[in-house]
């Protein structure tokens, strides 16, 4: 029984560790957590307001422009899936990833390709295992995205959608990112940014809010031109920023039930080496007084 309490100690101290792993990586989700909550609420605002521009123009001006109409000289969908770069959050990254396997198998029923963009290593990785093949990849810093990284993924974004067909151009542009609700809840949601879908993206007007007249100079084509470029920009940025808040979240109550879970297996281990301890002390007393009735009766 000497063997099993060490095997026991041996667990205790190996879980104590991971406890002290996962309580950090705790701590360090929610110091983090705030920002990141503040951070999509300073950019959801400027999100519906050039929203409601972009969706304003393309409304009331009657114009055709490459962005919010629909190409009918290629098959092919750009899916951009925002996940994380590290694990330990939960269910985050694979409730993204299944998110997008559903829209793939939906887009091919429809007849289309689909070519994956991925940001964050942990759906890098699971593609990569299967062997799928990335149209383009971006990892670092899922949990605090720049208006940088916003860049160059939307700049290679746009640049797929503006090219011509045999030049691998593709006729829709859709995002997989994971909303966050509140520290509870992150729902995973899938948009189409282009061609712009006008009456989805209509933002509905709160109680009391006067909307805003437009006046489109030098001229609605013009300002599609500008707009619309920004408009990608600024919803992609906001996705990343939304994911970044909901990997800390998850990562946050996936770390609390960790530590809880390490506690719970720390009491059970203590509590069996203790009764291996008293198993061996009863064996020991028993053989003192076996060997001591022994000598009696000789």
């Amino acid at each position: 029984m000497a063997g099993s309490q060490r095997v026991y100690k041996a667990r205790i101290k190996s879980t104590q560790s991971l406890k002290k792993i996962f309580r950090a990586m705790e701590l360090i989700a929610a110091s983090r957590i705030g920002k990141a909550r503040d951070r999509v609420a300073d950019s959801t605002p400027y999100a519906r307001a050039i929203t409601r521009a972009v969706s304003a123009v393309a409304t009331h001006a009657r114009v055709s422009h490459p962005l919010t109409t629909a190409r009918t000289d290629t098959d092919a969908v750009a899916v951009l899936i925002v996940t994380s770069d590290r694990g330990m959050a939960g269910a985050y990254a694979a409730s993204a990833i299944r998110e997008t396997e559903r829209l793939v198998e939906h887009l091919q029923s429809q007849g289309k390709t689909v070519r994956l963009y991925v940001a964050g290593r942990r759906a890098v990785s699971y593609y990569a295992f299967r062997g799928r093949e990335l149209a383009g990849e971006w990892v670092g810093g899922s949990d605090a995205p720049t208006p940088e990284t916003a860049e160059e993924i939307a700049t290679e974004l746009l640049r797929a959608f503006r090219a011509p067909a045999d030049e691998g151009g593709v006729g829709e542009l859709h995002v997989v990112y994971t909303q966050f609700v509140n520290m509870v809840t992150q729902t995973p949601r899938v948009i189409r940014l282009l061609p712009l879908e006008v009456v989805e993206e209509v933002v509905p007007a709160q109680e009391g809010e006067i909307l805003p007249v437009y006046d489109f100079a030098p001229s609605a084509e013009a300002v599609l031109d500008a707009i619309l470029p920004r408009y990608v920009r600024t919803r992609i940025f906001n996705c990343l920023l939304q994911s970044a808040a909901s990997e800390l979240a998850a990562r946050q109550r996936a770390m609390h039930t960790a530590t809880e879970n390490a506690e719970d297996l720390i009491r059970m281990y203590t509590r069996l080496a203790n009764q291996a301890r008293q198993a061996d002390i009863t064996q020991e007393i028993s053989e003192i007084v076996s060997g001591a009735d022994a000598l009696a009766a000789s």
